[in-house]
């Protein structure tokens, strides 16, 4: 009588830190809303997600396993502290290095940002540009964007050089892909299938 062997499970990782990710930013959330400051939290995370993307440092601290939860804590209360993020934010960070999940701390703050633009009745679109968008050009892409999707728009504007020209915008799974790379790497795949 052979038993059926059981295979081991294997659990997406990044799928169970966007869960974790997504309860801690509707805590947060409804904290902040229960205590009239969304906007104070919604900036201090943005100042935080700016922090991440500057400071190989911090986004070490953040992700590196060998750092003991006391450190983590202590390290990025100074942090915040030092970049004057402090209150309901400032506690929360503490909170969430304290329960050893600082890790999810790029996703909570997208997570929480999706729950700001819900509230707004807004959608976020991601756009990449290989040069920084001036002020006209976001408003022109804005418009578009809005009457295609009957909502209001929201940005989160990245620069990429690599992609020479145009832009890639991505909406929830929707993608439009106009950027001179892509448009080079379609053209070399067409020469390749003529010749």
């Amino acid at each position: 009588m052979g038993r059926k062997e059981e295979k081991p499970r294997v659990t997406d990782r990044n799928s169970s830190v966007s869960g974790v990710a997504e309860r801690y930013a509707s805590a947060l959330f409804d904290l902040a809303r229960e205590q009239s400051a969304l906007d104070s939290v919604e900036a201090d995370l943005k100042s935080f997600r700016t922090m991440l993307a500057d400071s190989a440092d911090l986004r070490r601290l953040i992700e590196s396993p060998t750092f003991l939860p006391r450190e983590q804590e202590k390290a990025i209360g100074a942090i915040a502290d030092r970049a004057g993020i402090t209150g309901l934010t400032g506690n929360f960070v503490r909170l969430v290095a304290h329960n050893r999940r600082l890790f999810t701390l790029p996703g909570i703050i997208a997570a929480f940002e999706v729950l700001m633009a819900d509230a707004r009745g807004e959608v976020t679109a991601k756009v990449t540009s290989a040069h920084p968008l001036s002020a006209e050009q976001q408003e022109s892409l804005r418009a578009i964007l809005s009457q295609k999707l009957g909502k209001k728009i929201a940005f989160d504007l990245s620069v990429n050089p690599a992609i020479l020209g145009g832009l890639v915008v991505k909406v929830g799974s929707r993608m439009i892909d106009s950027s001179l790379r892509s448009k080079l790497m379609m053209m070399k795949t067409r020469l390749k299938e003529v010749g």
